[in-house]
């Protein structure tokens, strides 16, 4: 009895693991692969919201080339990389240190650095409006001090930095956290050789932790690349639908919401925008890579 009960659990097991993993590959499949499947499909057709779409091939990326509300989007975008990502690499890495040390109330810094984290991107973003409006909390504390208003969300760039400046406050406890558990594997006995032989903390920084956690820096690099270039809810909130002055601060994926949204949307328009930000954020992540490889080669 005991030996067929063995033989029967043993003729299960090559199925059970597929039974554990059944329920996530359903949702995987459901709401990552068959909507990923369908843009890419979608593409290269005429597809409506309400209209299923015929196929016509490469003229939804030929009308890209030719739109100059995309160039916009892809200036927009770009430039947010450019603008988000340095401070994200480097400024949690300096956060990170400071609260790494173990002294009276710095409970209470890391829960205040890492509360925009967890904070509605919503909240977040009427916070700031709140205070960058031609009418909010700054203007009138410059015009109080005699200075003029500054048009934070009325013109095209000062509205575009931000944004970025909102990204940057609320990732900045994010990425601390990574750091803080890549710093927590930085042996301790570098520095103090680093110290023995006269390193200042600057030259312990650069020489001892900056090499220690390269490969942190690089994920946060690649991480904070990928998700500023498919930034949405920050410029959204603070430009508005229309993306801003003449939305000139529109963004790839604000116009791929505008685009095939409604019951008038071009779906399969959106959908190429939307197969032109994958590959974008694929070749971010791939450049990221092999900058790391040939840095370690």
């Amino acid at each position: 009895m005991a030996l067929s009960g063995i033989s029967r659990v043993r003729r299960q097991l090559p199925t059970s693991p597929w039974l554990f993993a059944a329920p996530g590959l359903l949702v995987t499949g459901a709401f990552v692969l068959y909507p990923f499947l369908s843009t890419l499909v979608n593409a290269f057709t005429d597809r409506r919201t309400l209209i299923p779409g015929q196929f016509v091939g490469l003229a939804n990326f030929r009308e890209l080339l030719q739109d100059d509300m995309f160039w916009t989007g892809l200036r927009n975008s770009t430039l947010y990389v450019l603008g988000v990502v340095p401070p994200l690499v480097v400024l949690p890495l300096l956060l990170a240190l400071l609260v790494q040390k173990n002294i009276p109330g710095i409970t209470f810094f890391r829960s205040a650095f890492y509360t925009p984290v967890v904070a509605s991107i919503v909240v977040v973003g009427l916070i700031w409006v709140w205070l960058l409006d031609d009418r909010g909390l700054v203007n009138s504390l410059l015009e109080a001090v005699g200075a003029g208003r500054v048009g934070f969300l009325s013109d095209q760039w000062l509205l575009l930095l931000s944004a970025m400046a909102v990204t940057v406050w609320k990732g900045l406890g994010y990425y601390m956290i990574i750091y803080l558990a890549a710093l927590g594997n930085v042996p301790r006995e570098l520095h103090e050789a680093a110290a023995v032989d006269g390193a200042g903390a600057v030259r312990r920084f650069m020489t001892v932790t900056v090499p220690a956690v390269r490969s942190t820096m690089v994920l946060v690099g690649a991480l904070s690349s990928v998700a500023a270039f498919k930034v949405f809810s920050e410029v959204y909130l603070l430009a508005g639908p229309s993306g801003g002055p003449a939305g000139e601060d529109t963004t790839l994926v604000m116009l791929v919401q505008r685009t095939g949204t409604g019951l008038t949307g071009r779906v399969g328009y959106a959908s190429a925008i939307s197969v032109v930000v994958f590959v974008v954020t694929v070749v971010l992540m791939l450049l990221v890579l092999r900058a790391d490889r040939k840095e370690e080669s």
